[in-house]
């Protein structure tokens, strides 16, 4: 059973930065791609920043400039540093690995629970 676990978020003025992490509590055999999601009240889930294996990166447009994605491959953890937060960034964060755990095992989305993060002054 894996799980992931996400901390870091809470609450800070604009211009402010919080960074998010994201550990798994179980190993894989490998993991392809890293990420985070976000979900603002009323609105549908989005893809903030994603990372693969090799390090190539992906950001949504709204955060380019100012969010960092970042992943220890030894510790398989991912980590989203968020500067110059703005009030629309206000949303649930939710981590994502897509990887296996064995080299039989079928490739598999696994979920964090999610952390609060709140941009307000």
């Amino acid at each position: 059973q894996v799980q992931l676990v996400e901390s870091g978020g809470g609450f800070v003025q604009p211009g402010g930065s919080l960074r998010l992490s994201c550990e798994a509590s179980g190993s894989f055999f490998s993991i392809n791609e890293m990420g985070w999601h976000r979900q603002a009240p009323g609105k549908e889930r989005e893809l903030v920043a994603a990372i693969t294996n090799g390090g190539t990166t992906n950001y949504v447009d709204s955060v380019k400039g100012r969010f960092t994605i970042s992943r220890d491959n030894a510790k398989n953890t991912v980590h989203l540093q968020m500067n110059s937060l703005k009030p629309e960034d206000t949303a649930v964060y939710y981590c994502y690995y897509r990887g296996r755990r064995t080299m039989f095992s079928p490739w598999h989305t696994y979920w964090g629970q999610g952390t609060q993060v709140t941009v307000s002054s």
